[in-house]
C-alpha cells in the first residue's frame, strides 16, 4: 500500500511538466493510467528533421539537469492549410535556479526568416516552412539554441481547458470577443470562452502585448487546474485532448526525465516581454525591435540557459 502511494505521488500533478505546456507532473494511480498517458504521449510525438544547433555543442542531457529551451507554437490549423503560428512562446527552463522564463514573441515582429532569405513577420516562418523554419528563425532572432518544440492546435485547446474542468482567471479589461462578454474581475471560463479570451487583441489598448498576457494567464490557469487532485478523475479526457491537439519532438522517456529532474523549476514561472515599436513598411504593419532591446532579451535568456555571453 505504501509503495502504491509513493508511486502515485511521483506521478501526481497531472500532465503539464510531462508536456511542458502545463509544467506539472502526472498523477498515476495504476498501470491503466500509466498506459493511457504513454499512449497519449506517443501520439503527440512528432520528430522533425533538423540539424544539431550550432549554438549548442551537444544535445541537452536531462539526466545531467542541463537548462533547455522549448518553442511553443499556438497554431490555427485548417484542413489543407498549415496555418500560421499566431502564438509563439519560448520557455527557458533552468533546474539550477528552479525557474522557467516564459517569453512571448509578438507575431508581427520583423526579423529574418531563416531559409527564406528575407525579412518578414516572425509568425510567417511557420507558414513558409513549418516547425523547422519557425525554430530556426526564433533561434536566430534570440541567439539561443531552441532545443525542442511543442505545437498546440488552438481550436483544440478548448478541449484541454474543458478536460481540466475549466479555469479561473482575473480579468482587468471589460470587452467582448466572439460574441462573448468578459467583465472585469474573477472569471470562470470553459474551453470556448478561454479560447475567445486568449484571442482578443484589437480592443486591448496594449494590442498584441495584452493578448500575450492573457495567453500566458490562460496557460498558467491550466497549470493550476491540472495540478488539482480532483482532475485525476478526468485523466482519460485530459490525455485524449492532449493527444489530439499537441505535437512535440520530446519522447515519453525524455518527459519522464524532465518530470524527475526538473519538477521544481515549474514552481517559478517568470514572464518576459519584448518592447517593440509599430511601423509600416511597404504598407504592411510590423513590430520593430531596437538593437539594445534585442540584446537585453538575448542576454537574459542566455543567462537563464547558462550560455556564455
Amino acid at each position: 500500500m505504501r509503495t502504491e502511494k509513493k508511486k502515485s505521488k511521483k506521478w501526481l500533478k497531472v500532465t503539464g511538466i510531462v508536456l511542458l505546456l502545463l509544467f506539472i507532473g502526472v498523477g498515476v494511480y495504476g498501470f491503466t493510467v500509466y498506459k493511457s498517458l504513454k499512449t497519449a504521449v506517443n501520439t503527440m510525438h512528432e520528430p522533425i528533421e533538423r540539424k544539431q544547433s550550432e549554438k549548442r555543442e551537444q544535445p541537452v542531457a536531462f539526466t545531467n539537469k542541463e537548462p533547455f529551451s522549448v518553442l511553443m507554437l499556438g497554431v490555427d490549423e485548417r484542413k489543407g492549410d498549415r496555418g500560421r503560428s499566431d502564438t509563439m512562446i519560448v520557455l527557458t527552463v533552468n533546474p539550477n535556479n528552479n525557474s522557467v522564463k516564459m517569453l512571448s514573441i509578438p507575431r508581427d515582429t520583423r526579423t529574418e526568416i531563416v531559409g527564406k532569405g528575407k525579412e518578414d513577420k516572425i509568425n510567417h516562418a511557420y507558414a513558409f516552412g513549418g516547425v523547422t523554419m519557425a525554430m530556426d528563425t526564433v533561434e536566430n532572432f534570440l541567439d539561443i539554441p531552441i532545443d525542442y518544440y511543442m505545437k498546440v492546435n488552438m481550436e483544440g485547446f478548448k478541449d484541454i481547458v474543458d478536460a481540466v474542468g475549466g479555469i479561473t482567471v482575473q480579468n482587468n479589461l471589460d470587452f467582448t470577443q466572439d460574441k462573448i462578454h468578459f467583465a472585469k474581475g474573477e472569471l470562470n471560463l470553459k474551453g470556448k470562452e478561454a479560447l475567445a479570451y486568449s484571442r482578443m487583441r484589437k480592443k486591448d489598448p496594449r494590442g498584441d502585448f495584452g493578448r500575450q498576457a492573457r495567453q500566458r494567464q490562460v496557460i498558467q490557469a491550466v497549470i493550476k487546474e491540472g495540478a488539482s487532485i480532483s482532475t485525476l478523475t478526468n485523466y482519460s479526457d485530459i490525455f485524449t485532448a492532449l493527444g489530439k491537439n499537441v505535437k512535440t519532438n520530446l519522447t515519453f522517456d525524455q518527459m519522464v526525465d524532465i518530470q524527475k529532474n526538473y519538477k521544481d523549476a515549474g514552481k517559478s514561472i517568470q514572464q518576459v516581454e519584448i518592447a517593440e515599436k509599430g511601423a509600416k513598411i511597404g504598407g504592411i504593419y510590423y513590430g520593430l525591435v531596437a538593437a539594445d532591446e534585442k540584446q537585453r532579451i538575448q542576454n537574459e535568456l542566455k543567462s537563464q540557459l547558462e550560455i556564455n555571453q
